[in-house]
C-alpha cells in the first residue's frame, strides 16, 4: 500500500490516539441538562445549551497536558519590599539576592516557594511568621531613574556603600484545591466559583523552575520563557534585532481537568553589541525612523566608565550640536569633551545621543554604550522586520509539536517533575491531550453566472464567473504616482500604460461590472525626492491632492498606480480621499500590474475591491442549500463586527486608539458599512458605541424600506478573556441605548441581541491524528471545530478553524458566547460563524476570521495608518473629524 501523501506531515502518525476517557462518557450532557434550569441575569455568561452534531467526527491532539493538583492546600503569602520599588528589573534582582539568604534558606524556603518577583509568593508549606528576608542588594545599575533611595548604609570593600532591602512575607490566605475539582466537574453550585487565586498560584509553581533552573533563560511577561538553544543560533532580523524561539505555558480549566496549554514562540531580541552600530543599522532599515523607537529602553553598558545604565530617551541633538560646561574645558561639545577627556574620537558624531541618566539628565554617544544581551525589544516591529519574524515563526504543525513534547517540556521543567513542582506535589502528564472535534461542511458559493467549487483548502476560482451584483464604473479616474522609480511608466500619454488600463476594465466587465465605454481620466502627481528630513512623506500629500482635484468632474473611483509600497504615501493618500475628498479610491502596485504573468488574476483580485466599493456584491451562499442563510432571512437581521486597534509600543505617548463598528445593510450580508471614532489611548472598551450602533442601524433601515433589524448579531474581536464582564457592563449597555433612539409611542425598539467574542490572541492549537483529517501541510482541514475537551466547563465557547492555512502553523479563533437572547444552538451558531467566514469579499477563500469582524479589523487598520503613529488625540480629532467624508460612510471604503 502507498503511503498517504501527508502520513510524513502528521505528527505522532501511527501512534495510538484515544480520546481522554473523561470526554468518553455522558458526563457533558449531565452538565448542560443539570444548568439548563438555571435562572440567569441579564448580566451572567450564557451557559452552554448543547454540544454540536453536524460535520463529520474526528480525532485531534492538541497542546494541552493534564495537570495532577497537588492533594493538600497553597499557602498564599503577600511579599512588600522595603523601601519600595518601581522598577521591574531591580525587584527580579532582590528576589534573585533573596533567594541566596541565609534567612531564605532558615525559613524553609529554598525551592519550595514560587513567586512572582514582586509581591506575590506561594508555599507548599506555611512559612513561619512574622516572616523578613534582609537583603544586601549588589548591582552596577545604582542611579537608575527611579530606583529608591538607600534605606540602610553598610560598608564593604573599599568603602563603598551596599543597600538593603528588607523582603516582608505575610500569610494571606489558604487555597484549597477542592472546590476547583468541584467547578471542574461541573457541579452548578460552583458555576460562580472563583478559580483565579489557585490558577495563579499553580502558574507561578509552573513557571517557577525555568526561572531557576541555569540562570541562562530569559522571561517574557508572565508565561513566556526563552532559552539559548545550544544547537540553534537566533535569526538575524535585520535592523539591530534578532528572532528568539521559547515557549509559553498557561494553566486553563477544562472539564474534570486541569491542564497546561504549552506552545511555541517568538519574540525580537536586540543583538548585543555597540549601539550606535545597531542604531545605525536600524535607521537604515527604516529610512528615516525614530531613533528612539529602537532604543528606548534598552540596558548598556558605557564602555568608557564601565556603568550599567537604561537608555531612557534620546535626543534631537547630536554629538556636535549638544554643548556643556565641562571643569577645566570651558564649554565644549560632546564629540570635543569625550577626544580632550577619553581620547575617544567618535565614529558617529552625527547620531543623537542618548539620555541614560536618572532624575537628570546623562547625554552619551551611542557608540560608548554597549547592548547586554538577552533583552527583549519591546517596541513596534518594523515592517521589514514582521515580515522575517512570520518566516521564522512559520513552522509546520508537525515540527511545532515535536518541538513542544520534546524541547518544550524539558525546559519547563514539566517532563521529570522538576523541584519545585515535585514539592508542591505537582505533576504534568507528558501526552498532548485527544479531544473529539467534527469537520463541518463547506457552504456553495453563488455567482450571478457560475457556481463554483470549494476546493479542500476552502478556496475557489473566479474563472468564468460574473459578480452576484455588478456594481457601475463610469466617470473614474486614474492617477499615476511618479516616485523615481524604474518600473515607472512615461507619463499619462504612455500607451503601455493605456493599454493596461484598457485590459482592467476588460476585466472589470468580464466579472460583471457595468463599466462605462468612456475612458477614465488620467493625472500624474511627481511626488518630492525620498528624505531623511521628511520620512513619513509629509511633502508627498499635497501633491497628490493636487493632482486629484485636476481630475474634473469628479470623479466616482480613482485608480491609483503606486510607485512603490512605501506606506507612508498609501496611508496619507487613502486618509486623503476618505476624510477630505470624499472620494472611493483602489491602489495598485506598478511593479504588480506590469508583470505580464498572472496579470489577469491581479486584475481580477482588483476588481473584487472595486465592486465592493461600487454597491456590488461579489458573491454569496446559496440560500437553496445553506441552513445558515435560511436561518439570517427567516427575520431582518443584521451581523455586526467590532475591533479596537491600539498603538504599540514606543509610539508618541497620547497617540489614540480607535475603534471601528461594521454592520450589514442587505439580505445577502455583502456590504458591510463602517462606523470609526478615535478614543483615549489603549482603552479596550469602545466610548461612543451607541452613537456607532444608531448609525448602523438607521444605514440598515435606509436600505430596507425603513424595516429596523429584528435580530442583531455581535462579533466582537480584540476583547481578552478578563473582559468578558466588562463588555456585558459597558458596552451591552451603549447598546441597548442606541435601541431607544428607534423607539416609537406605540412600540419599543427591543431586537434579540446576542454578543460573541472573538479570540485570536490564543495559543490552542489542534493536531490531526490521521492523515486523512489533514491538509497537505499537516493541519487540520477548513470547518474543524471543537467544542469539548479544552472549552469553558459551563459556558458557551468553541474553536473553530473555517481556513485553509497557507503557511506554518494554523491557528482557529476561539468564539465565546457572552450574551445571547436568539437562543443559538451549538450545531447553529458553529455553522452560522463557519459560512459566514467565506463572505469576505476581498478573497475567493474563507477567512480565519468570521468576516464581520475582520472587517471591523480592517476599518481600525485603514484609520490607524491615515491618523498615524506619531499622532496624538488632539491631532487625530483635528485629522478624522467625525470619521470619513459623507458620500463614504456608507460604503466598504476600507476595503
Amino acid at each position: 500500500m502507498r503511503p498517504h501523501p501527508n502520513a510524513t506531515r502528521v505528527f505522532a502518525e501511527g501512534q495510538p490516539a484515544a480520546v481522554d476517557a473523561r470526554l468518553t462518557d455522558n458526563s457533558q450532557e449531565q452538565i448542560v441538562n443539570a444548568l439548563r434550569g438555571l435562572r440567569l441575569a441579564d448580566t451572567d455568561l450564557p451557559t452552554r445549551p448543547d454540544f454540536g452534531t453536524a460535520g463529520r467526527a474526528i480525532k485531534l491532539r492538541t497542546n494541552f497536558f493534564p495537570v495532577k493538583l497537588p492533594k493538600g492546600p497553597l499557602y498564599e503569602y503577600d511579599v512588600t519590599i522595603i523601601p519600595s520599588v518601581t522598577i521591574k528589573r531591580v525587584k527580579r534582582r532582590i528576589f534573585q539576592l533573596a533567594e541566596n539568604t541565609a534567612d531564605w534558606n532558615n525559613a524553609g524556603m529554598t525551592r519550595r516557594v514560587a513567586h512572582d518577583h514582586a509581591s506575590k509568593l506561594i508555599a507548599a508549606r506555611q512559612l513561619p511568621q512574622p516572616l523578613e528576608i534582609k537583603v544586601p542588594y549588589t548591582d552596577e545599575d545604582e542611579g537608575a531613574q527611579g530606583q529608591p533611595q538607600q534605606a540602610k548604609g553598610g560598608k564593604k570593600g573599599g568603602g563603598r556603600q551596599v543597600k538593603e532591602y528588607v523582603l516582608t512575607i505575610v500569610f494571606a490566605r489558604e487555597l484549597e484545591t477542592q472546590s476547583l475539582i468541584n467547578y471542574l466537574s461541573g457541579q452548578p453550585q460552583y458555576r460562580e466559583y472563583d478559580i483565579m487565586p489557585v490558577i495563579s498560584a499553580l502558574n507561578l509553581i509552573l513557571m517557577a523552575y525555568p526561572n531557576r533552573s541555569t540562570g541562562e533563560g530569559v522571561m517574557v511577561g508572565k508565561n513566556k520563557f526563552f532559552h539559548p538553544s545550544p544547537t540553534e543560533r537566533p535569526f538575524n532580523l535585520g535592523g539591530g534585532l534578532e528572532a528568539w524561539r521559547g515557549f509559553y505555558s498557561s494553566v486553563r480549566p477544562a472539564h474534570k481537568q486541569l491542564m497546561v496549554n504549552v506552545n511555541v514562540c517568538t519574540t525580537a531580541f536586540y543583538i548585543p553589541g555597540n549601539l550606535a552600530v545597531r542604531m545605525h543599522e536600524f535607521l537604515q532599515m527604516s529610512f528615516g525612523g525614530r531613533p528612539s523607537a529602537f532604543a528606548r529602553g534598552v540596558r548598556v553598558r558605557t564602555t568608557h566608565l564601565g556603568y550599567r545604565k537604561t537608555v531612557k530617551t534620546v535626543s534631537h541633538l547630536n554629538a556636535r550640536q549638544h554643548t556643556f560646561e565641562a571643569e577645566g574645558m570651558g564649554r565644549v561639545s560632546v564629540e570635543q569633551y569625550f577626544q580632550k577627556k577619553y581620547n575617544i574620537r567618535l565614529e558617529y558624531p552625527d547620531l543623537p545621543l542618548v539620555d541614560v541618566g536618572g532624575q537628570k539628565s546623562n547625554l552619551l554617544p551611542a557608540e560608548v554604550c554597549e547592548i547586554l544581551e538577552k533583552q527583549p525589544f519591546r517596541g513596534k516591529l518594523l515592517d521589514d522586520h514582521t515580515a522575517e519574524m512570520i518566516k521564522v515563526a512559520c513552522q509546520p504543525p508537525n515540527v511545532n509539536a515535536q518541538a513542544i513534547v520534546g524541547r518544550g517540556l524539558q525546559e519547563l521543567g514539566f517532563r521529570d517533575t522538576a523541584d519545585p513542582l515535585g514539592v508542591f506535589g505537582v505533576s504534568i502528564g507528558n501526552e498532548m491531550a485527544v479531544v473529539p472535534g467534527r469537520i463541518l461542511p463547506s457552504p456553495n458559493i453563488r455567482y450571478a453566472q457560475g457556481a463554483p467549487r470549494v476546493d479542500e483548502r476552502a478556496s475557489w476560482n473566479l474563472r468564468d464567473v460574473k459578480f452576484a451584483q455588478g456594481g457601475r464604473l463610469d466617470n473614474w479616474g486614474v492617477l499615476l504616482i511618479d516616485d523615481g522609480n524604474r518600473d515607472q511608466f512615461n507619463g499619462v500619454q504612455d500607451p503601455a500604460l493605456h493599454s493596461l488600463v484598457q485590459g482592467f476594465m476588460d476585466m472589470c466587465r468580464k466579472s460583471g461590472m457595468q463599466v462605462s465605454n468612456n475612458p477614465p481620466r488620467y493625472a500624474i502627481a511627481s511626488l518630492p525626492r525620498k528624505d531623511r528630513s521628511d520620512p513619513i512623506r509629509k511633502r508627498a500629500i499635497p501633491v497628490i491632492r493636487t493632482a486629484l482635484m485636476t481630475i474634473k468632474p469628479k470623479p466616482t473611483m480613482v485608480l491609483v498606480i503606486l510607485a512603490n509600497n512605501d506606506k507612508h504615501v498609501y496611508s496619507g493618500l487613502k486618509h486623503l480621499c476618505d476624510v477630505y475628498l470624499d472620494l472611493p479610491s483602489v491602489c495598485v502596485q506598478v511593479s504588480k500590474i506590469r508583470k505580464e504573468k498572472g496579470q489577469p488574476q491581479y486584475f481580477a483580485n482588483v476588481a473584487l475591491k472595486v465592486n465592493m466599493k461600487m454597491g456590488g456584491v461579489n458573491h454569496t451562499l446559496d440560500s437553496q442549500r445553506s441552513a445558515s442563510l435560511t436561518f439570517l432571512k427567516q427575520q431582518p437581521t443584521m451581523l455586526v463586527g467590532m475591533d479596537v486597534t491600539h498603538p504599540g509600543f514606543g509610539t508618541v505617548t497620547g497617540t489614540p486608539s480607535i475603534a471601528a463598528v461594521v454592520a450589514s445593510v442587505d439580505r445577502d450580508f455583502a456590504q458591510f458599512p463602517a462606523s470609526m471614532r478615535i478614543q483615549e489611548s489603549k482603552k479596550e472598551m469602545i466610548t461612543e458605541l451607541k452613537d456607532m450602533m444608531i448609525e448602523r442601524i438607521e444605514a440598515f433601515k435606509a436600505k430596507n424600506n425603513n424595516v429596523l433589524p429584528a435580530r442583531i448579531i455581535v462579533y466582537r474581536d480584540g476583547v481578552s478573556e478578563g473582559q468578558f464582564n466588562t463588555v456585558i457592563a459597558e458596552e451591552m449597555p451603549e447598546m441597548k441605548d442606541a435601541f431607544k433612539k428607534f423607539h416609537t409611542p406605540q412600540k419599543p425598539y427591543t431586537p434579540k441581541l446576542t454578543i460573541v467574542i472573538c479570540g485570536k490572541r490564543h495559543h490552542t492549537r489542534f493536531f490531526p491524528t490521521e492523515a486523512e483529517n489533514a491538509d497537505r501541510d499537516g493541519n487540520p482541514r477548513p470547518g474543524t471545530v471543537v467544542d469539548r475537551g479544552i472549552t469553558a466547563v459551563y459556558e458557551f465557547d468553541f474553536f473553530l478553524q473555517a481556513h485553509g492555512g497557507l503557511q506554518g502553523t494554523t491557528r482557529p479563533t476561539h468564539y465565546y458566547v457572552v450574551h445571547d437572547e436568539i437562543g443559538f444552538k451549538a450545531d447553529e451558531l458553529q455553522g452560522l460563524t463557519n459560512d459566514v467566514s467565506y463572505m469576505f469579499a476581498r478573497a475567493t477563500k474563507a477567512v480565519s476570521l468570521v468576516s464581520p469582524a475582520y472587517y471591523a479589523d480592517l476599518a481600525c487598520t485603514t484609520a490607524t495608518s491615515g491618523a498615524g503613529v506619531d499622532t496624538v488625540v488632539r491631532e487625530a480629532q483635528g485629522m478624522w473629524r467625525n470619521g470619513v467624508a459623507g458620500n463614504m460612510k456608507n460604503t466598504m471604503f476600507y476595503l
